[in-house]
């Protein structure tokens, strides 16, 4: 289903929050989940199971004793062990009697809470890697020989004979699959000759420009998406002179240096147009660092859709593996170079940002939004290990200590560092606010 089908029965704001919601209650149960299940697991018994905060909307208990509910304000929930007064403030207690404490969080042996605590983390770290596997297995790996089975709508300059089933073999007379990128060895103009093989003669036949200026995504609270740019508009034309290929739209966008472009926009056969303003941008190196580019939040790729070949489960879970550990070695890169002053902190989003990004990839499709909910997930599972006391890995850092000293820290101890805890995240949370409504516009 494409969330875009239902967007215009929904207010924007309204369909922002619902995406932030559903996203957000996905992420959340699956971490709670975690420490749910592996708890039981461990021999931990937990009381309760809450989807959400506030007042109980419907609740039920299983057969193990576990009262599962849903709360009002969906934005985070908990599950309460037996014996942790703690959990979301609920008035428990937290005593338990000589015989339940094994099954109280605090009576379970020091190796059963940190595999309790930990699996958070990793059950979000599993949620991403399986969507990143998945999107692999439906993309698949490109057929070998390179070939066309779908051209995208574009104008009529671009001409296409291009069918399905063809044979690519070269480009121009520059041959696909060489060492050299095809794109810096191509003429710029609207139509090209590609050397192809059909029903296993060879031919030469028009067709488009490799990388025509066309959005295969938009960047979400980009200056494109703010101005209303769509997946598949094709910008035909920047300050009226026109443009045929992905790379003199960068150029413009790079010699504006932040002025406004006037854009013509190809949108399903009308002309629309566009102004917006691009914008400084902090963008990741594949060697380490950042670079400064002027952006507009258009992302490209070839014209046409290439067969391909199923992806096996273990390829695409490396896959899937090797996609989180980037997301996490960027997001920490990313982090440090915000603390140490060398990029800026509007790379910091917050839940207002999250929430518009989170519309912004429902509206463009399902699968789009799938893929966003498993950066979302990789996040929350990095961020629950940082070792901060009242997030998991300060939980895994207390536990490292009663291992190193046969004691758990003093009450007195605990206290002072879950205060410290709570101010640090409450300051970053009110910076990143900050940052959503005022500072990073």
């Amino acid at each position: 289903m494409d969330f875009s089908q239902v967007l215009p029965s929904l207010g924007g704001t309204a369909f922002t929050l619902v995406a932030f919601v559903v996203a957000l209650s996905i992420i959340v149960a699956i971490h709670e989940y975690g420490h749910y299940i592996v708890g039981r697991w461990c021999g931990i018994h937990a009381e309760v199971f809450s989807l959400g905060f506030g007042p109980v909307l419907g609740a039920w208990t299983d057969k193990h004793g576990t009262k599962w509910q849903i709360a009002a304000l969906p934005f985070g929930g908990y599950v309460r062990f037996l014996g942790d007064a703690d959990a979301a403030g609920v008035g428990d207690t937290g005593e338990v009697t000589q015989a339940d404490r094994r099954r109280s969080m605090h009576g379970a042996p020091l190796w059963a809470r940190s595999l309790t605590v930990l699996a958070g983390p990793v059950f979000n770290f599993i949620l991403a890697v399986l969507i990143f596997a998945g999107g692999s297995m439906v993309n698949g790996s490109l057929s070998d020989p390179l070939t066309f089975e779908e051209g995208r709508d574009l104008p009529a300059r671009f001409v296409s004979e291009l069918q399905a089933g063809d044979q690519m073999i070269a480009v121009q007379g520059v041959a696909f699959g060489g060492e050299e990128a095809i794109i810096d060895q191509l003429p710029v103009q609207a139509t090209l000759d590609y050397d192809i093989v059909r029903g296993g003669r060879s031919m030469t036949v028009k067709g488009p420009y490799l990388m025509p200026p066309a959005a295969s995504g938009i960047t979400p609270r980009s200056a494109a998406d703010d101005a209303g740019l769509r997946k598949d508009d094709v910008i035909v034309a920047v300050d009226d002179t026109p443009v045929v290929a992905f790379d003199e739209l960068i150029a413009a966008v790079k010699a504006a240096d932040g002025s406004p472009l006037d854009l013509d926009v190809w949108r399903a056969g009308d002309i629309v147009e566009v102004t917006l303003s691009p914008r400084r941008v902090d963008l990741p190196l594949p060697e380490g660092g950042f670079e400064t580019r002027w952006l507009i939040g258009v992302s490209g790729e070839p014209f046409f859709t290439a067969a391909t070949e199923t992806l096996g489960p273990w390829d695409a879970l490396t896959n899937g593996a090797s996609m989180l550990n980037r997301i996490m070695s960027a997001s920490l890169s990313g982090m440090w170079h915000i603390a140490s002053g060398k990029i800026s902190s509007c790379n910091l989003s917050g839940p207002v940002a999250i929430a518009q990004t989170s519309g912004s990839m429902a509206s463009q499709g399902a699968s789009d939004f799938i893929w966003f909910l498993g950066m979302l997930s990789a996040a929350v599972g990095m961020i629950n290990l940082f070792p901060i006391p009242v997030l998991d890995g300060g939980h895994l850092v207390f536990h490292a200590y009663e291992a190193v000293f046969r004691r758990k820290p003093s009450e007195k101890a605990l206290n002072v560092l879950m205060m410290m805890g709570l101010a640090l995240i409450g300051s970053m949370m009110v910076f990143a606010l900050l940052n959503d409504l005022f500072l990073c516009p």
